[in-house]
């Protein structure tokens, strides 16, 4: 069963922004969860200890780290009153960790959070919402449920949508697709809006033998592919029926996943999309949902990355020093 929400992890790369769109976001599921908010920054430089060995002393680098960690406090201090934030639990905590994506996992372990949300910026080139490095990383690494936020809209009874993939194409865990829909759900309740079912698949083929090297394509007849279209639409209507998600709320496309679902976002008018992420190895690195990864960068709506039961983050665990207020 997909986790309740008790405890936010907000990550805040850029201190000196105040990222209005994450707090306000962050603050309308705190308070439809009761949930409490804590906003973090990682002073993610590489170690100073390291760099300054035998030109300072140990104690000379750390009051220089805890000074530093404490004026990111304040200053995580001052968004913290920001006005959407008002009547909520909120606290600050500002940590010397490195790299980044490791820092946010640390601090997610560390207070039991059960959602992080990482505050995105635009790139310099053409100013689009990118994902970044850490952005990777995270959705890599990060053990509990990560809302990467990426749009300006605010959430007004939002369209959500479950990217599910039930024939397992890359041997998801079985009860993937079900956590999606659950957490889907239960983000639809919090925030009144409606939540939707995906599925793309690609049409049937075969390889005829050929020589050489050569191998055409062909297409079966097109009643096979109408069975086929047909056997995939009813599995996608039971897992979607035992989530009580009306028929019309279906959506089965053929077609090639990534420019399906960037097309169901625009039509729908989406305002979250719930994937799954699955870990692979350091070769093929990470899959996310039916190969979903590609269109991450080209969706223009906030993402819910959702991880199997049982996953174990390989971020090592460290006891960085921390500066935490109230």
């Amino acid at each position: 069963m997909a986790r309740q929400i008790r405890r936010i992890l907000v990550a805040i790369g850029d201190v000196r922004r105040a990222p209005r769109n994450e707090l306000s976001k962050a603050a309308a599921l705190a308070r439809a969860s009761g949930a409490s908010i804590e906003l973090f920054h990682a002073l993610a430089e590489p170690d100073l200890g390291a760099a300054w060995r035998g030109v300072t002393t140990p104690q000379a680098v750390r009051r220089y780290r805890t000074l530093a960690a404490v004026r990111r406090c304040q200053r995580l201090g001052q968004l913290a009153r920001d006005k959407s934030l008002r009547g909520l639990k909120v606290r600050c905590t500002a940590a010397w960790d490195y790299p980044a994506h490791e820092a946010i996992v640390r601090r997610a372990r560390a207070s039991r959070a059960d959602l992080v949300i990482a505050a995105t910026r635009p790139h310099a080139l053409g100013g689009r919402l990118l994902l970044r490095n850490t952005d990777w990383e995270l959705i890599r690494h990060c053990p509990v449920p990560l809302l990467l936020v990426k749009s300006r809209r605010p959430y007004r009874q939002p369209v959500i949508l479950a990217a599910v993939d039930p024939f397992h194409a890359h041997a998801r865990p079985a009860d993937l697709d079900a956590r999606l829909l659950l957490m889907g759900r239960r983000f639809a309740h919090w925030l009144h809006g409606s939540l939707h079912v995906f599925h793309a698949y690609m049409p049937l083929v075969t390889v005829a033998p050929a020589p050489v090297g050569t191998a055409p394509l062909i297409v079966l007849p097109p009643e096979a592919e109408e069975a086929h279209g047909e056997e995939i639409a009813r599995v996608i209507d039971e897992l979607a029926a035992r989530a009580g998600i009306a028929r019309a709320a279906r959506h089965v496309y053929m077609g090639d996943v990534t420019g399906e679902l960037r097309a169901a976002v625009r039509q729908l008018r989406v305002s979250l999309v719930v994937m799954g992420a699955v870990s692979r190895s350091a070769l093929k690195r990470l899959f996310i949902g039916n190969a979903a990864e590609r269109v991450l960068d080209k969706i223009d709506c906030d993402v819910l990355i959702v991880k199997p039961r049982g996953f174990r983050s390989t971020v090592v665990q460290r006891r960085p020093l921390v500066v935490t207020q109230a």
